[in-house]
């Protein structure tokens, strides 16, 4: 375990480029705004079936992305004094997370959202399986998926929707049951290419 602990942390240190949600569109120009700053939890846990990553399933009543698959995570506040701190606090209000079970590794390049946010993907270990208690008003659901399916990159897609009268291109993961796309997909695109040459 601790040899892949110091994989990842050696990957996380390598080269790697901000991503957008119009990667895929360079037909389509993003909004010019200013972006708010925001932070999300990668949440990597040990299990006897071997790593997992945590995500949730956003709950189906929330303005942004009802429904879809998501890391914990959230806008940073006043008083964050770091991304880390706001991916905790946010993985703490939404599915009980408790902080001190988090061994922070690092952090990928920041991601623009079609939100309007500049994320950034914050890499944390947990020894094992922790008790979570997910906020209904936040997710409808808590699961895992295998690290091991997530770094292989022919797991990967790329699919197309029409958005708004122009096709839309993004990056797309399943799992199982789990249809997880854009943003969620393309952090975990971003995270498995940096071990791309060991698969």
């Amino acid at each position: 375990m601790l040899d892949k602990i110091a994989q990842i942390v050696a990957a996380l240190g390598r080269e790697g480029d901000i991503s957008s949600d119009f990667d895929l569109n360079p037909h389509v120009n993003a909004p010019r705004k200013t972006l708010r700053a925001a932070a999300v939890l990668v949440p990597i846990v040990q299990t006897p079936m071997g790593m997992q990553i945590i995500l949730t399933k956003r709950a189906s009543h929330l303005t942004h992305h009802p429904g879809q698959i998501a890391f914990p995570g959230g806008k940073v506040d006043a008083g964050d004094v770091s991304p880390a701190a706001t991916a905790l606090r946010e993985a703490g209000e939404e599915i009980g997370l408790d902080p001190d079970h988090v061994q922070i590794l690092g952090q990928l390049p920041h991601h623009e959202t079609v939100t309007g946010y500049q994320m950034t993907p914050v890499v944390g270990h947990i020894a094992r399986m922790p008790r979570l208690s997910p906020d209904p008003a936040e997710a409808a659901e808590v699961f895992t998926i295998p690290l091991s399916h997530v770094l292989h990159m022919r797991n990967y897609r790329i699919e197309s929707r029409h958005w708004l009268g122009q096709p839309r291109f993004f990056y797309t993961i399943p799992y199982g049951p789990y249809y997880i796309w854009g943003a969620t997909a393309r952090v975990l695109f971003a995270f498995a290419r940096r071990f791309d040459h060991e698969n």
